[in-house]
């Protein structure tokens, strides 16, 4: 198994209770407390953070211009509904 590349340490200020939360799980499920909060960063990135990293990424495309004209898609999806697609 490959060894994973790690960040320089970083100071984080945490609520008192969020930080005792962390340390109960922490021991027992016998982990350490970077293990927990890791895993719980990496379930907030892959739901809330990229939602919004999603919008982000379609605001920039929108910005290049990279779009299209909403009632050109109806049209098109009226098209296809009623078998008349290209």
């Amino acid at each position: 198994m490959s060894k994973q590349q790690l960040s320089d340490p970083i100071a984080l200020r945490l609520p008192v209770d969020v930080l005792e939360a962390i340390e109960r799980i922490a021991e027992t499920s016998d982990r350490s407390r970077s293990w927990v909060m890791v895993r719980a960063m990496r379930l907030y990135l892959a739901g809330e953070g990229a939602e919004i990293l999603n919008v982000a990424d379609g605001l920039a495309q929108l910005e290049r211009g990279e779009s299209e004209d909403m009632d050109d898609v109806i049209a098109q999806v009226e098209q296809i509904v009623r078998g008349n697609a290209a």
